[in-house]
């Protein structure tokens, strides 16, 4: 997937995005109509019985999504939830819509996705894909009854699948481009789209210019916890360690240079490597003469077969505004109470 600093044209309104644009009113015209559909009720949403937090944004590319979930469901354990996890399983090979299956610490992500390996890595919750959400989350319920609330990772234009809570990411650095939608600029969904979420998280900052009150905007932070290494994850250190030491940073997310900024932030020295979104990555792909690997832990799930000692992870975890926790639980109170 683009990323934002390599697609230029998606910052500023350039001269390619200006010749895009009749292509992104016309899919600017059917995402209006879609959502349209299922708010009018010609499209059927479908509730699973239990309630459904979404985790999405309106941008393509990364945000945060994926640390957000894995604390969102953390939070949930804490707080006397037993929560399971649904999820496209972008970057896997499953494709099928009636297909759905459970992902656990040891899928593979060429078939899964690395986003969802990861979940189940950091998280005792269930985690199931499929195209499908709806058919996922049934799947996921049958075989986890336990289960009384779902997480949809990245389900936020997944209108078939009825929610309960709408939480959108934004990356505070990155904000919304240019403002146009597909292929003119990064929008999935127009920025009013964030009108009717129930939160919005940023990426970076305590808030960033977006049509969601003040007191509905909750600051994350990234920060980084240990790193261990690729062959024996039990082997930990600090970050610290490895100052001192030329290293080969290597990234396959949707916006490499998050990860970079991190890196330098704990006094490290690197050269950067940045790969798509999503990379399917080979051992010639961390082959840097013997020196030194540090690596992202969505990309690490994916290049574990060909680890070796001097391949190290980077951990990283979503420190999220204390109000956030409160303000979801009180966000599926009133649904419940609704309802």
């Amino acid at each position: 997937m683009p990323r934002f600093n390599t697609d230029r044209h998606w910052a500023r309104l350039s001269a390619r995005s200006a010749l895009l644009l009749p292509v992104s009113w016309l899919f600017r015209l059917a995402v209006e109509l879609r959502r349209l559909a299922f708010r009018a009720g010609w499209a059927r949403r479908h509730r699973v019985g239990v309630p459904v937090i979404v985790v999405g944004n309106v941008t393509v590319g990364g945000t945060g999504k994926t640390p957000l979930t894995i604390w969102l469901v953390l939070y949930l354990i804490t707080r006397g939830w037993h929560p399971g996890v649904v999820s496209r399983g972008y970057g896997g090979s499953a494709s099928d819509d009636r297909v759905s299956e459970p992902v656990g610490p040891h899928s593979d992500p060429a078939r899964v996705g690395d986003e969802p390996v990861l979940i189940a890595r950091r998280t005792p919750a269930p985690v199931w894909i499929g195209v499908d959400r709806v058919f996922a989350a049934h799947a996921l319920l049958r075989e986890n009854p336990e289960c009384d609330v779902l997480v949809a990772d990245d389900g936020l234009q997944h209108y078939r699948l009825a929610r309960d809570v709408e939480v959108a990411v934004v990356d505070a650095g990155l904000g919304f481009g240019n403002g146009h939608m597909l292929p003119s600029g990064p929008l999935r969904e127009p920025v009013r789209r964030l009108g009717v979420v129930d939160a919005l998280v940023v990426n970076g900052a305590a808030s960033v210019d977006a049509p969601v009150a003040r007191e509905a905007q909750f600051e994350m932070r990234i920060a980084a916890s240990r790193v261990y290494r690729l062959d024996d994850p039990a082997v930990v250190a600090t970050p610290e360690s490895l100052r001192g030491q030329r290293l080969h940073a290597v990234a396959g997310i949707g916006y490499p240079d998050r990860f970079f900024s991190l890196l330098s932030s704990l006094g490290l020295t690197f050269e950067e490597h940045p790969f798509p979104d999503h990379h399917q990555f080979e051992a010639a792909d961390l082959d840097f003469n013997g020196e030194p690997v540090i690596l992202t832990e969505k990309d690490a799930v994916k290049c574990v077969r060909f680890g070796a000692s001097h391949h190290w992870v980077l951990s990283v975890e979503a420190q999220l505004d204390p109000g956030f926790g409160e303000h979801l639980v009180r966000c599926l109170e009133r649904r419940a109470a609704q309802q």
